[in-house]
């Protein structure tokens, strides 16, 4: 378990390097046409290096990942609202604000039926560190850097966040409403995914 926590971490930084170094990326391979967003009830990545070997997020924690996943996503895709001129990267964005805002009332709606109390955890702090330092990297961008930094960051998010929930949240979730919202939630990330390999290779490909 710790190893893939550790893996999904590593994609998760790749983005944040990304969006840092404003990299070219690589040549993206072929992806299906967009299709609308899934319905919202996206959870979120767990991705621990700080916690102890062997040890497990409980249910109040994944319900707490999930949230600030949500929390970061629509943050950064307010930014992205406020900054790209490009209609593409604006009509991702405004998908990301309001599927996760859907999302994190999902979240919510669900953490007080169980009468679960949020509680942090290593993971939503790294989230959070690594959310930060991503939002002042975009920030210093704009124009056509900033729409390949913030799509390209949102290609390996997700990607890490599929990572996760398959192979992390829902092995560790004891809850049965916990485990059953994080299976309903993978076509959702799935269509987020797909949506934002398809900006991206927009973006890379030259204008006539």
């Amino acid at each position: 378990m710790l190893r893939q926590l550790k893996s999904a971490l590593a994609v998760l930084a790749l983005a944040g390097a990304t969006v840092a170094f404003a990299a070219d990326p690589a040549p993206a391979a072929n992806t299906p046409p967009a299709s609308n967003t899934a319905p919202a009830n996206n959870m979120a990545p767990a991705t621990n290096t700080m916690a102890p070997s062997g040890e497990k997020l409980t249910d109040p924690q994944i319900a707490t990942v999930a949230l600030t996943a949500h929390e970061i996503d629509i943050e950064r895709g307010k930014m992205a609202e406020g900054k790209t001129k490009n209609a593409e990267v604006k009509q991702f964005a405004e998908a990301m604000v309001k599927d996760h805002t859907a999302g994190k009332k999902e979240v919510m709606d669900l953490a007080k039926k169980l009468k679960v109390k949020p509680t942090e955890s290593p993971v939503t702090k790294d989230l959070k560190k690594q959310a930060a330092e991503t939002k002042s990297s975009l920030k210093k961008l704009k124009g056509a850097e900033f729409d390949k930094a913030y799509i390209d960051a949102e290609v390996a998010y997700h990607q890490a966040v599929i990572d996760a929930v398959d192979k992390v949240l829902i092995p560790q979730a004891t809850n049965e409403e916990v485990k059953t919202a994080l299976v309903n939630t993978k076509p959702t990330l799935e269509g987020h995914l797909k949506h934002a390999q398809n900006v991206q290779a927009m973006l890379q490909t030259p204008k006539m």
